[in-house]
């Protein structure tokens, strides 16, 4: 059996929530971290895997690649980060080899002994990580490779996805990932149908959307409208923090934040 036999057959022999990971599409699936309820994203086509954001700690970055390893049965080849917030980022470095992808100016913030590391390791202890997990995780940080400024598009083997700059709004540097229906795949099983948006936290479920120091909300209303132009009626949008949701409640939150922004 050559390597390839191999990855099919632990795709068929298997299934998502065996490995922790709801699916959401042929190929798709995403999982729900503990502590801050943040999700990451995986995404596989026959010869390359996406991971969409890689946890809070090295050991969130660890337990996700047993996950995707588990299910896939070989390596994460991308990885790519929704914003520039701890509990998204500081899991990266535990990926080997792995090329990761940013909003334009993430990678000011992401570089380690840059100010930015320095305010993402403080944020991450404010926040309930132990001092040690921090700072080992920013000692080990990894600023994206790849910077995207409007769209780009991977293939990962039979199944296309799209990298889109749609902030600023929670951050100045929100990136979301559009997983269109219909394509082929890991499996080789044609997709569910349904386009798969990869928001970050320009949605959130389980919470009110966080708007931090690095906020931009007068402008986080429009992301939303991209947001919901990129996937349509139909999509599924994965918040960052919280249950899938559709293009309902995104428009919904969409007009509280425009209402809010017109307040202030």
């Amino acid at each position: 059996m050559d390597a390839t036999d191999a990855t099919d057959a632990t795709w068929e022999d298997s299934t998502w929530e065996d490995y922790g990971w709801e699916r959401l599409a042929a190929g798709v699936g995403r999982c729900r971290l503990p502590r801050w309820d943040a999700t990451a994203g995986l995404v596989a086509g026959r010869y390359g895997a996406l991971l969409f954001d890689s946890g809070a700690t090295l050991r969130e970055g660890r337990e996700l690649r047993m996950r995707a390893e588990a299910v896939l049965g070989r390596r994460v080849t991308h990885i790519a980060l929704s914003h520039p917030h701890f509990d998204h980022v500081l899991g990266t470095a535990v990926f080997a080899g792995v090329q990761v992808y940013g909003a334009v100016g993430t990678e000011a913030l992401l570089t380690r002994g840059s100010r930015g590391a320095e305010e993402l390791r403080q944020d991450a202890v404010r926040h309930g990580v132990a001092a040690a997990e921090a700072a080992e995780a920013v000692a080990h940080l990894v600023a994206p490779h790849h910077q995207v400024s409007g769209e780009l598009t991977l293939d990962l083997g039979g199944l296309r996805v799209t990298l889109v700059n749609c902030g600023p709004g929670h951050t100045g540097h929100d990136l979301a990932l559009l997983v269109p229906g219909g394509q082929e795949a890991a499996s080789g099983n044609g997709a569910d149908g349904r386009d798969v948006v990869f928001c970050g936290d320009l949605v959130e479920e389980s919470g009110e959307p966080q708007a931090g120091p690095d906020a931009m909300p007068a402008q986080w209303p429009a992301a939303l409208d991209r947001l919901l132009a990129l996937g349509g009626e139909d999509a599924l949008y994965v918040p960052g923090h919280g249950a899938v949701v559709d293009a309902a409640f995104v428009r919904a939150q969409r007009d509280v934040l425009a209402a809010r922004s017109r307040v202030s």
